[in-house]
């Protein structure tokens, strides 16, 4: 059986983002469509792309309802989508032209870049790489403050960095304009800000790291949907 993209409908004020946003990528990527109340192994063993509901924005939402998401986040083996209830919700994917990646340049979430670039390709928009770092330990300990040049060269490391990640992806994906963006935030924070002129953010998922910590800032405060990929 073919895969299948599969939107879990629950009810909710934001059943009809998740019908819209689940039949316009099965649309693009010429697959069908499942909707179900209740997403069952077997179903998630077929799915190409799970697509539900964001459990809320602005930390609004229940924990039930959060901890339900972070569940199907969890336990599927294949990229989960979750869709804010916002309003004209076609109309913002038509009016952002980027798709936001989450890259940690020193452990790269190879299936999460992939994802990104065949997301950009197939909606003819920018992939923008956003890869978040911090200055290094010592520089607490410099009594006056980080010299220019010390700053200057460890931004151009990371940069180096994430340029070498993107590489096979550049030349896997030559049709995609890319945006390497190295930003001094934590990563989380630099995302959501992003979101907010994003059509979608795409991060990696990894048991045992600190993705989870991001996935779940994510889910209460960005303002576009949110792609979780494993790997």
């Amino acid at each position: 059986m073919d895969q299948t993209i599969v939107a879990r409908i629950d009810r909710s004020d934001h059943e009809g983002a998740v019908a819209d946003w689940a039949g316009h990528e099965a649309r693009l990527r010429g697959l069908p469509l499942q909707v179900v109340d209740h997403l069952r192994p077997d179903i998630l063993s077929k799915a190409k792309m799970v697509v539900l509901g964001m459990p809320g924005e602005g930390g609004t939402a229940g924990p039930a309802r959060e901890s339900a998401a972070l569940a199907v986040v969890g336990a599927s083996s294949c990229p989960v989508v979750l869709v804010p209830d916002a309003p004209g919700l076609g109309a913002l994917r038509h009016s952002r032209h980027e798709v936001v990646l989450g890259v940690d340049a020193r452990d790269p979430a190879a299936a999460a870049i992939d994802f990104a670039f065949e997301a950009a390709l197939t909606t003819h928009v920018r992939l923008h790489a956003a890869h978040a770092w911090s200055l290094p330990s010592c520089a607490a300990e410099l009594p006056f403050g980080i010299p220019e040049e010390d700053r200057g060269a460890w931004e151009d490391h990371e940069v180096q960095l994430l340029a070498d990640v993107l590489r096979p992806w550049r030349a896997k994906y030559p049709g995609v304009r890319v945006l390497e963006d190295v930003v001094l935030f934590a990563p989380a924070h630099a995302l959501i800000r992003k979101s907010a002129s994003a059509a979608l953010v795409v991060v990696g998922r990894r048991a045992g790291s600190g993705s989870a910590d991001i996935t779940q800032a994510l889910l209460r405060d960005a303002e576009c949907p949110v792609a979780v990929v494993p790997w």
